[in-house]
């Protein structure tokens, strides 16, 4: 992160949005905004936050997959395909 290309005051954002979008989608850089001195918010291009967000459901899912397995939620692998290939010869 360049942090003085980076961190932008909100004043800024005010009064140069679309620049900031461009920048921010061109550059593939969060930059992060101030408000009286402190980080307040970031602006991030779309592909950034849906890769992001995609990351943090895996993390979640992983996260339960192991709760699972520690609680004991968990069948062998070919009874879950026998399973799947009972249900797919029924429909």
């Amino acid at each position: 992160m360049k942090l003085k290309e980076d961190i932008k005051p909100v004043t800024y954002m005010k009064t140069r949005a679309a620049e900031l979008i461009k920048k921010v989608n061109d550059s593939r850089r969060p930059t992060i905004i101030t408000q009286n001195g402190e980080a307040t918010a970031v602006v991030l291009d779309i592909g950034s936050y849906e890769a992001l967000r995609d990351a943090t459901i895996i993390l979640q899912l992983v996260g339960q997959g192991e709760k699972d397995l520690q609680e004991g939620r968990f069948l062998p692998q070919a009874e879950v395909f026998s399973r799947v290939r009972a249900r797919l010869r029924s429909k």
